[in-house]
Order: structure tokens, then C-alpha cells, then sequence
């Protein structure tokens, strides 16, 4: 299975770091957060990469090149300006196969078992889902959440809502809508799947910060630097 790392942001909520690097090579305990995501996604054996790139996205490119060095192959998706992550994954689709593959943030960080999504991937074709998101609970920064999560399905209605991760699996024809080199919101898209039961989900409890902001960043420096 294939995995895309969503890189092309500007990070405007990361400023002024991210005027002059991109986002995903902030470091945290020596090493750029798009290292730690490749490495976690490494372990549990996803090798091949999909990268897409906007703003400095050439400094990503330099910094990670075609993976060779890391033991991986990465290529990559080149926009002309950040089209929201659904449309930034339809314009990557054909670098990203037929089957279903992993999409994550550039911007978390979380010890969460990726080799769980295989297995999640393989019930798409027996139940007819379209994708499966991880959920976390409700960080400070967005108390009201996402998403709800009941048996195993998710839905955007009333009840506890949790917050979406950023890791998921999602089939390529959850896409087809959209026109390749449009813009086009994910929670948009995943309205109608979520309506009609195509949805599934996991709560995860363990280890998970959306490095958003130069306090959260620094905040997850020092927590990694304290496990040394």
C-alpha cells in the first residue's frame, strides 16, 4: 500500500518560521517532522510515497529527494497553489495506484500503529467503504471536534464528537468528483460517504499533537528531547 504525505500548505498559523522553511522540515528533536512520518510509516511497512509540495516546496524536495537514502521511493506532486487536501489528493491519484492507500498530515506527530490501516483497508472492498479515519480526542485548540464515531461508522451528526487525526485510508474513487487541479475541502467530500454508511473509523488514545503552531512545536521538541 501506498502513502501520501500532504506537504504542500503554507502554514500560516506556523509564521514567521515558515516564511523562509516549509512546514514539514521544522525539526523536533534534531529531525524534520516529515522524517519522523516517513520513518513511523517505515516500520510498519509502507515504502512507497507520494509527497505533494506547494509553498517552498523545493526545499522538501532538496531535503528528502527520491527517498533512495531512506530506504524508500518518494515521489512527487507539484501544485501551483495549495488546493485543499481533497484536491491536492485527486491531483495526485495517478501517482497513487488503484488501491486504497494512506494519506497523513505533514504537520502531526503520533506514535499511532500505522500497519493497523492495512487491515482497515482490506474490509473497503467486502463492506463498500470509500475511506477510514482515525480520531483522537478534542485538543484545547478545537474543543468542538469533527466527527462522530458509532460502532465502528462515522457520521457528522449530534453526540461525543472527536477530532480527526489527519491518518486515514481512502479509496481513489472517493475522488472522482473532483476535478484534478481543483480546490476541494476533505469534510466536504465525505459528507455524502458518511451519509450512506461508507465511513469507517477508530479511536485512537494514544500519542498525537498537531505541531500547528511555533508553542505546540516547541512543546513537542521538549516532550522528545525528555525521552532521550
Amino acid at each position: 500500500m501506498k502513502a501520501m504525505i500532504l506537504a504542500a500548505g503554507r502554514g500560516e498559523r506556523m509564521r514567521p518560521l515558515t516564511d523562509r522553511t516549509p512546514k514539514p522540515l521544522l525539526r523536533v528533536a534534531g529531525k524534520p517532522l516529515i522524517l519522523w512520518l516517513i520513518e513511523g510509516m517505515v516500520r510498519a511497512g509502507i515504502t512507497e510515497f507520494v509527497v505533494n509540495v506547494c509553498h517552498l516546496g523545493a526545499m522538501i524536495e532538496a531535503e528528502v529527494g527520491n527517498g533512495r537514502r531512506l530506504g524508500v521511493s518518494i515521489a512527487y506532486s507539484r501544485e501551483r497553489e495549495p488546493l485543499e487536501t481533497a484536491g491536492g489528493i485527486a491531483l495526485a491519484l495517478p501517482l497513487l495506484g488503484d488501491g486504497p492507500f494512506v494519506v497523513i498530515n505533514g504537520d502531526v506527530f503520533s506514535d499511532f500503529d500505522l500497519s493497523c490501516l492495512s487491515r482497515a483497508a482490506v474490509r473497503f472492498s467486502r463492506d463498500g467503504f470509500l475511506a477510514h479515519l482515525v480520531l483522537v480526542d478534542n485538543p484545547r485548540h478545537h474543543s468542538d471536534g469533527d466527527f462522530c464515531l458509532n460502532q465502528g461508522r462515522i457520521a457528522p451528526g449530534s453526540g461525543r464528537r472527536l477530532t480527526f487525526s489527519g491518518i486515514g485510508v481512502y479509496h481513489p474513487a472517493l475522488f472522482a468528483p473532483i476535478t484534478p487541479g481543483a480546490k476541494h475541502q476533505l469534510a466536504e467530500l465525505l459528507r455524502e460517504p458518511m451519509a450512506r454508511g461508507q465511513v469507517s473509523g477508530e479511536y485512537y488514545r494514544g500519542l498525537w499533537v498537531d505541531v500547528g503552531t511555533p508553542e505546540r512545536l516547541a512543546m513537542l521538541d521538549k516532550m522528545l528531547a525528555g525521552r532521550r
